[in-house]
Parts: structure tokens; sequence; C-alpha cells
């Protein structure tokens, strides 16, 4: 499959545009040239393909659905249990910098249906509502009666949806943004002030920056078969969202390449747009105590007064670095944070 991929890369068709130099346009040509260059030469997916298959993966039979997590285990087998769930469009390596600061605590990090390194997805259906079933069953499967969920995108939404559906279960929530979804039935009228003007910026920000959301929502085979045949275009779609919605630097050149070849060698880009596809139904407020952490860089930092229209906000915490890729980007403020609802969960 590399020999494939480096005749693919070499033989890509540079698509020339008005806008080629204009970051603000998209990823820029330079760029993508730069990315494809050491894509082809020099770029070893095998070393992290190795390193990836080390961590201890454990797949859960849920029904004819099979949930393939990393489960790592602490010392103690009294210890609390953690709940990683990330979103699009990254994967389980979101988490990869977190996991040796969490030795002391059992860790479940579950490859998203439909993500990378799950097993393939042929069926529709697979909505949030779907995916938060799965993970809750599995868990029940592992043996874990009760845990706190962290994550964020697309797995934030499964913890809130997880979090109403199995209040006994979920101690206490760890997020990072309030589920986009809500931003499409919150009524202003309802919202204090402060939150309903944040509720106007964030149609703002789907109208000139979530291009993206409504192609995946509405058609996704056809991006599909666009980004699924082209790693070029697999490239410049992820990368571009990868380092707009992080803080500077935040991702190496082969970090960059690890998290597209991820996608590329499961054929999962596709299959990763089926939770924006599939209608999602959302709950209403939540009880669970939650901790929210907001970091700058991330595509719509809430105000408390927006988030507690959903979530029982116990504590609301500021970051002055990181993005929508925190637990990658700055994982000891996001460790701290997620302790923080650890110990929310104890009381």
């Amino acid at each position: 499959m590399t020999d494939d991929l480096y005749t693919r890369i070499r033989a890509a068709r540079r698509v020339a545009a008005p806008w080629s130099d204009d970051p603000a346009r998209g990823i820029t040509a330079d760029r993508l040239d730069a990315l494809l260059d050491r894509w082809a030469d020099g770029y070893d997916w095998r070393e992290h393909e190795q390193r990836i298959g080390e961590y201890p993966w454990q797949a859960v039979a849920v029904g004819d659905t099979e949930l393939r997590v990393i489960h790592q285990r602490a010392a103690d087998p009294d210890a609390p249990v953690v709940v990683l769930l990330h979103g699009w469009p990254d994967s389980v390596l979101r988490f990869e910098r977190v996991l040796p600061l969490l030795t002391d605590l059992h860790v479940v990090v579950p490859a998203l249906p439909g993500f990378p390194f799950a097993p393939p997805l042929t069926t529709p259906g697979m909505s949030v509502n779907r995916v938060a079933a799965v993970v809750a069953a599995a868990l029940a499967e592992l043996g874990y009666v009760r845990y706190t969920l962290s994550g964020g995108d697309v797995g934030g939404t499964v913890a809130e949806i997880i979090a109403s559906d199995h209040p006994d279960r979920v101690a206490a929530l760890h997020l990072t943004n309030v589920a986009p979804q809500r931003a499409l039935t919150a009524g202003p009228a309802t919202l204090t002030p402060e939150a309903a003007a944040y509720l106007a910026r964030t149609g703002q920000w789907f109208r000139t920056e979530g291009g993206y959301i409504a192609e995946q929502s509405t058609r996704p085979n056809t991006l599909a078969v666009a980004l699924g045949d082209s790693p070029a275009g697999l490239a410049a779609w992820i990368v571009e969202k990868l380092e707009s919605w992080s803080d500077a630097g935040a991702f190496t050149t082969d970090d960059l390449l690890t998290w597209v070849s991820a996608y590329w060698f499961t054929g999962t880009i596709g299959t990763s747009f089926a939770t924006y596809a599939e209608p999602a139904a959302m709950p209403g407020r939540l009880d669970t105590p939650t901790v929210l952490s907001v970091f700058p860089r991330d595509t719509k930092p809430e105000p408390r007064s927006y988030a507690e229209a959903f979530l029982n906000v116990c504590e609301y915490v500021e970051h002055d670095a990181g993005g929508h890729f925190a637990a990658w980007e700055n994982p000891d403020a996001y460790i701290s944070d997620l302790r923080r609802a650890v110990e929310l969960g104890r009381r």
C-alpha cells in the first residue's frame, strides 16, 4: 500500500488557483507541496504504525458491532476510570501525549466507529447517538459501571449523549466544547444576552468557516471519492483544519502526515463523515457535574453563560494556549482539568 501511495503522490497534478498563496482561502500551494514532498520522500509510516500497534488494544463485541479501544489499566484495580473520546479530523492519536500521564487511572480510548483504527463501517445509521450507545455498551462489557468522560468535537457530543442516557454511570464530564448541535436548536430568547451574542457569533462562524460541515453532512459520497482517491486532496482537506484550529507549531510535518496517513491507510475518510451525515438527537440540559476547558485557538470557545444553558458547569477553566486538539497541544493543562473532573465525580 505504501508503494501505491508514493505513486499517487508523485503523480499528483498541482492545481493552480488565483488564491494559491492566501492561507485565508485554505492550504497554500507551497505548504501542500512541502507536505507531499516529505510524504513521498523521507516520511516512514511503518515506524508510526508500529508504535500505534503497540498500544494495549482490545476489541469489544457489542451486538453486531465491534469497538476497538486502547485499554490502559492502572495497577490499582479500584482506580477511577476515564474514557477519552476523540473527534474529527483526528483519531485516538489525539490522546497519545496524555496516555503516559494517566498511568494511575484506568483509561479507555475508543476508536470511534467509522474513524481510523476502527473496524470497517459498511452500513448506514452510525449517528452520534448510535456511537454513544456502542461506547456505553462496550464500557459495560469491560466491567466499568462508573466513569468520567472526556473529549471534544464528535467525542464531546458522544459524551453528552452517554451522560443523558446513563446518568447513573457517568460520574462527571470533562469537555473542551459544548456539542455544536446545540447551536442549531438553542433559542436566543432563552439565553442570557452574553450567550445570545455568542450564538450569533457562532452562526457567523458556520457561514464563513463551516463549509466542510455542509459538504460532509449533505454529500458525503461525493466528497469521499475525491479525498479517498487522492492523497493530495486528503492532505489538503485535513491539514488545513489541523493547522488553523491549533496553536502555531503544535504539529511537526511528520505529526501532520501521521494523522493524515491514519485516514489514508485505513480508508476511513468517507466513513468518518457518518456522524455528520446521520441525524442527531440531542438531550436537554444535563445535571452531570462538568468541567469545561476553554482553549483560545479552538474554533468556537464558549462563554460560561452559554455552556450553563446546557451543562452543569461546576468548573470553567480558561487557558492561555491550545486549540481544538488540546490533549495533543497542551497535555498538561488538559490532564489537570481532567483530574478536576475525576475529583468532582468522586465527590
